[in-house]
């Protein structure tokens, strides 16, 4: 029973945020993925915890402060990186649910370590490390997500600057909690009255400006794929600009530039109506003729190569979401 005190806020609460994904676009499949990516960090940080402490020769109060905040979000927030940097994450929905199931996993495993440590722990103790610790994990992981996906999207901040400030903003918290400034409970309440509040309120503003780039996407996206059918498109400035490329690549690469827009937009095209499915709560996914389209698309970026990717960027709208769309194709 106090176990389950100190295991089932957390849960509970990335329940909450799973359910409120109207777009289901973190699957239950890669959300218990998360979790169990966050274990394992768990096991690894406490694995190293006393190593560090006895070569660099601090105390436990001090460690638990300084160091044992560092080790830990930084564990974390590494698993983010991989995961925006494999294209899984597109929007800040996202990264907050995967930031806070790779937080939960931590949480339930040094909850548990410390179940185990402990001998008969007052309820108090347990109402703390649920109510407060374990959510704390869960939300600061989830911070450094948003806070990084959303920073790094702006083109006016140097590249990188949004998952530094991400970290930083991680390891305060979690460093102000360990101080334990007020008393546990006290402690423990600021956490519950300003995490989960402010996550909640950054993962329904994304889900309107997912909603928005859906609907602006999907329409801008049929115009040009309207415009590529109807055989005008070299009177359009996409056509000039094709014509013009013409002096920089063998007339059989442009043909390949071509198909490889057509694709991307009837790919792209696939995917926002896949989202817009499961928000009116339906099962959808993709069928042979797409994974026949996705295995040719790779088949012309290789044509291209790079610096065509390159070339045909300006009219692949939604950067690093493009790539995030052809992902979620893919699974």
């Amino acid at each position: 029973m106090i176990l389950g005190v100190g295991l089932l806020p957390v849960l509970l609460f990335l329940a909450a945020l799973i359910t409120l994904d109207s777009y289901k676009l973190v699957r239950l499949r890669a959300v218990l993925l998360a979790l169990a990516v966050g274990a394992v960090l768990a096991a690894i940080c406490y694995g190293a915890h006393a190593a560090i402490a006895s070569w660099i020769g601090v105390g436990p109060t001090a460690y638990s402060r300084y160091v044992a905040p560092i080790l830990e979000e930084s564990a974390k927030a590494a698993a983010i990186v991989l995961l925006v940097r494999g294209n899984r994450i597109g929007f800040l929905v996202d990264a907050a649910i995967y930031g806070f199931a790779i937080g939960t996993g931590f949480a339930v495993v040094e909850n548990i370590h410390y179940w185990e440590l402990l001998n008969n722990p007052s309820l108090s103790l347990w109402l703390v490390r649920g109510f407060g610790t374990a959510v704390m994990h869960g939300g600061t992981t989830a911070i450094f997500a948003i806070a990084g996906k959303a920073l790094s999207e702006r083109r006016d901040l140097p590249k990188g600057t949004g998952w530094l400030a991400g970290i930083a903003i991680a390891v305060a918290v979690h460093s102000i909690y360990n101080h334990f400034f007020l008393s546990p409970i006290l402690s423990t309440s600021v956490i519950l009255i300003v995490l989960p509040p402010l996550i909640f309120f950054v993962f329904r503003k994304s889900e309107t400006s997912l909603e928005d780039w859906l609907n602006v996407g999907f329409d801008a996206d049929t115009e040009m794929l309207e415009l590529m059918h109807s055989g005008r498109l070299s009177e359009s400035p996409v056509g000039q600009y094709l014509q013009a490329l013409k002096e920089h690549f063998h007339g059989a690469v442009v043909v390949d530039m071509l198909c490889y827009l057509r694709l991307h937009l009837e790919l792209s095209l696939r995917a926002k109506g896949l989202l817009m499915m499961r928000e009116a709560g339906f099962e959808a996914g993709i069928d042979a003729a797409d994974e026949a389209k996705l295995r040719e698309l790779e088949f012309l970026e290789g044509s291209i190569g790079p610096t065509g990717k390159l070339a045909m960027a300006p009219f692949l709208r939604g950067g690093g979401r493009n790539l995030w769309q052809l992902a979620l194709l893919r699974r």
